[in-house]
C-alpha cells in the first residue's frame, strides 16, 4: 500500500512539475510574441489594420532557418483570436535547392474569415510551395491582401540567406487550456 501511495504521489508531482514547466515555455512564447508585434507595429502602422480587422493570427517571434543544399526551420508562436491568445503553435519547414546560409526572423499569419483561422486550428495546416510571405519594409502592409483569407508577413531577424528553393510550412495548433 506504501508503494501505491509513493508511486501514486511521485506521478501527481511529475505531472505538476510537466504542467508548469510548459505554461513557463508556452508564458516566455507570449510574451516573446507581444514584444515581436509592438516592434513590427512601430515599424510599419499600416499593420494596426491587420491586427484589427482579422479574425485571428499567429505570431512566431523567432524562427530559426539553416539550409545547404536542403533546408529547413523551425520555431514556436502565440494564436490570437479576438485579441486574445487561444492557443500555442508550431512550425516546420522543409526544402531543397539552391541555398545556403542561416537566419532567423518573425513570422506573422493573419486569418482574414473564421473559416480560416478554423482550418488553421484543426491543427495540420500547411502552406504549399506557392505560397508567398511579404518581407516586412515600411509601408508594405498597406498595399498587401489576403490570399484565400490567409496573409503571411516575414521581418527577418539575424544572418544571411541565399535561397532558390521549393518546399512548404506545416503547422500544427494546441489551445490553451485554462
Amino acid at each position: 500500500m506504501k508503494t501505491l501511495k509513493s508511486l501514486t504521489t511521485m506521478v501527481i508531482v511529475l505531472v505538476t512539475f510537466g504542467a508548469i514547466a510548459q505554461s513557463k515555455e508556452d508564458q516566455k512564447i507570449i510574451n516573446d510574441a507581444k514584444k515581436a508585434k509592438m516592434h513590427i507595429q512601430k515599424m510599419d502602422a499600416g499593420l494596426d489594420l491587420f491586427f484589427s480587422n482579422a479574425s485571428g493570427y499567429v505570431i512566431f517571434p523567432n524562427v530559426g532557418e539553416g539550409a545547404f543544399i536542403v533546408g529547413g526551420a523551425s520555431g514556436n508562436g502565440a494564436v490570437y483570436q479576438n485579441g486574445s491568445v487561444v492557443g500555442m503553435a508550431d512550425l516546420k519547414k522543409l526544402d531543397i535547392g539552391l541555398q545556403a546560409g542561416g537566419q532567423t526572423f518573425t513570422e506573422i499569419i493573419f486569418f482574414e474569415t473564421e473559416d480560416a483561422l478554423n482550418h488553421f486550428k484543426q491543427g495540420e495546416y500547411e502552406f504549399s510551395a506557392e505560397a508567398k510571405a511579404i518581407a516586412l519594409e515600411k509601408g508594405v502592409a498597406a498595399k498587401s491582401n489576403y490570399n484565400d483569407g490567409v496573409v503571411v508577413f516575414v521581418l527577418p531577424k539575424k544572418g544571411l540567406m541565399a535561397d532558390l528553393s521549393v518546399g512548404g510550412q506545416k503547422f500544427s495548433y494546441a489551445p490553451i487550456n485554462k
